[in-house]
């Protein structure tokens, strides 16, 4: 799935958030209810204050779960099948609240423009 480059940049970027969970995890919560509306519906218990203990507390859960992907690039399907049964099975989570529209190539390229457009921004500040 990923090369070796790509695996050491994913541990690079875990690093940066490992740690720091709970904070980046609530950010996430907010971004997501700002774009998808509609998944606040499964979230009536978490408020829109980035610093509100339970949106804390499950954006650590969120990204604890990323964690344990990252521990585990190898087999993301058995490493993340807990939580897809949960959120299949148990929770009841529309899949549409987890739009496919793009391909793996149309994010691929979507990421290496992104890396060309932040390495020029940033080439002057060397």
């Amino acid at each position: 799935m990923l090369s070796a480059q790509e695996r050491a940049h994913v541990a690079q970027v875990w690093h940066l958030i490992a740690g720091h969970e709970a904070h980046f995890g609530a950010e996430l919560l907010l971004r997501l209810f700002t774009v998808y509306p509609s998944t606040k519906t499964y979230f009536p218990h978490l408020g829109t204050c980035q610093d509100q203990e339970h949106l804390l507390s499950h954006g650590q859960r969120i990204l604890a779960a990323v964690g344990v992907a990252v521990q585990h690039l190898d087999n993301l399907c058995a490493a993340l099948s807990p939580l897809a049964d949960l959120h299949g099975q148990v929770l009841r989570v529309d899949p549409s609240n987890f739009p496919d529209e793009f391909t793996v190539e149309m994010q691929a390229a979507r990421d290496k423009f992104l890396t060309g457009v932040a390495v020029v921004l940033t080439e002057k500040y060397r």
